[in-house]
């Protein structure tokens, strides 16, 4: 896949109608790969001109900040920033609810203002418009597929509608499960969860949401986070459902059920 970066555009006098901001999550980690890679085919699908960072992109610091290090993520904002004024970057668009919604509220504050979009949202504007067109009688047509509401996108950030809206496209049957919107329950990842180890408990809040996800009866586990997808993963594998069940993101979704 060529991904075209920044720099080059920048160096052609060009420069991108949209920045893919790709994060930690979906460059490093190979399950979030996926998620980025079909992010990825839609845009050249619907002939986006789009553009990354690259190596000039760092961490937002999402998570070092929630981890209390606020040196630290004053000094990575303040680079990502920097970067991104110099390329005159107007509209972000990314596939992870941490980034957005440090992209979003918190960069502000450092001087770093910006129009920035979940994927989840952006991919619904897509739809709406016509320029994402699903097969007839796609692959998701009347399966079960539950959604999981990210922290970051919905409580934080009011995202509800945009995600199952996409879901409505896929001709699926949408089962909710019983905490869910304002009132779901967290995958156990946030508040940067995902990189310490767990405290003495009863049970962890992974295994717990994903066995709710599972009692629904549906087939697909939609996410929209690669934490979230990380998490459910987990559940999934250790409930011994890989058959049955499988947690997909939403861009792969579309990705799959795209014309």
């Amino acid at each position: 896949m060529h991904v075209p970066t920044v720099a080059e555009l920048f160096a052609n006098g060009q420069s991108p109608e949209v920045l893919f901001w790709v994060g930690c999550a979906g460059s490093f980690d190979q399950r979030a790969q996926k998620i980025t890679k079909a992010f990825v085919t839609i845009l050249d699908k619907v002939g986006i001109q789009y553009a990354i960072l690259g190596k000039e992109e760092m961490c937002t610091g999402d998570p070092v900040r929630r981890a209390g290090n606020e040196f630290m993520f004053q000094m990575m904002a303040y680079q990502n920033i920097q970067i991104l004024n110099n390329y005159g970057i107007k509209k972000i668009v990314t596939a992870c609810p941490h980034c957005f919604n440090t992209l979003k509220n918190e960069y502000p504050e450092l001087g770093g203002h910006y129009e920035v979009i979940h994927h989840t949202t952006f991919l619904q504007g897509l739809i709406d418009e016509g320029k994402i067109k699903m097969k007839e009688g796609g692959i998701f047509k009347g399966k079960k597929i539950s959604y999981h509401d990210s922290c970051y996108l919905g409580r934080a950030n009011d995202i509800y509608e945009a995600p199952r809206k996409v879901l409505e496209a896929l001709d699926a049957e949408l089962v909710e499960m019983k905490r869910c919107r304002s009132n779901g329950l967290c995958c156990g990842a946030g508040g940067a969860q995902m990189f310490k180890e767990e405290e003495k408990g009863t049970s962890r809040i992974n295994i717990d949401r994903t066995n709710e996800a599972i009692e629904t009866g549906a087939g697909f586990i939609a996410a929209a986070c690669p934490f979230c997808n990380t998490m459910l993963t987990d559940g999934v594998k250790l409930a011994e459902k890989e058959e049955s069940v499988q947690v997909l993101d939403i861009a792969e979704l579309v990705a799959q059920s795209m014309s």
